[in-house]
């Protein structure tokens, strides 16, 4: 186990690939650009996220697919780092995704791992990351992180009005890393594309094929910023693990008495 309790990752058995489409605009944040580039803590939402991805998976390449018009880019600290690899992005998630994947022709075996991350999920742990690798390890399909539905869920129509109170037995969130094996998830994709079918996520994708991923618990901490509040909310939670970390590091280090 590690220091802070979590389970090692199990290496998975091919290479690991990673992507973080980053070519959305965001438009119910109501910012001046797109969420990935909003300030957080000491640098920008993608700073956070795709310094994290490095830190708990150092040996992987990681792509992002961008706008054709991203002009923020260049003012993230880890922009032009070694293990990042940008390439053009599509209209929609899926379509940035196929294209990374075609980015891969070539260098990606079929059975390689690919893990898709949302560029706007700054607060997903290390310790998540991995224990979906190790969960996953051997599994023939693949998976995503999820967490199981806490509050009564409602459904409307209309302005807003409540028609039926759904059963939450069952329901979870998805959330991401969502992982699948190269060649599986690049033929999902591409018949969903032939086929017309609207892809909200890898796992969609997956589904469409008659195949069934597996949901892997993570935590509620993994949120997504979609909303003007979610910020602030990250913000906490980031501040809060930073605290933790330091009196972990403070805990494990020698008293002057033992030195």
């Amino acid at each position: 186990m590690t220091a802070d309790g979590q389970l090692h990752t199990q290496k998975p058995n091919h290479r690991l690939w990673v992507i973080v489409p980053a070519a959305g605009i965001g438009s119910r944040m109501q910012a001046d650009r797109p969420k990935q580039y909003l300030p957080l803590g000491q640098g920008y939402v993608a700073d956070y996220t795709l310094s994290l991805l490095h830190q708990a998976l150092p040996d992987s390449q990681i792509l992002v697919p961008l706008h054709h018009q991203d002009q923020w880019w260049p003012t993230l600290d880890c922009a032009t780092a070694h293990w990042l690899e940008t390439l053009p992005g599509g209209q929609e998630r899926a379509h940035s995704v196929r294209n990374a994947l075609e980015t891969l022709t070539g260098r990606a075996q079929d059975n390689d791992w690919v893990l898709v991350h949302d560029i706007a999920r700054p607060c997903v742990s290390v310790g998540d990351i991995h224990h979906l690798i190790a969960t996953l390890a051997q599994h023939p399909v693949g998976g995503l992180l999820a967490a199981p539905v806490a509050d009564t869920m409602k459904r409307a129509q209309g302005d807003q009005q409540v028609t039926e109170t759904v059963s939450r037995d069952g329901l979870w969130h998805a959330l991401t890393p969502q992982m699948f094996r190269y060649g599986l998830l690049k033929q999902a994709l591409n018949q969903a594309e032939a086929s017309h079918q609207t892809i909200t996520d890898e796992a969609s994708a997956i589904e469409a094929l008659g195949l069934t991923p597996r949901l892997v618990t993570g935590s509620r901490f993994n949120l997504k910023i979609t909303h003007p509040e979610d910020l602030t909310l990250a913000e906490y939670i980031l501040a809060a693990r930073s605290q933790q970390a330091l009196k972990a590091q403070q805990a494990s280090a020698p008293s002057p008495i033992d030195s």
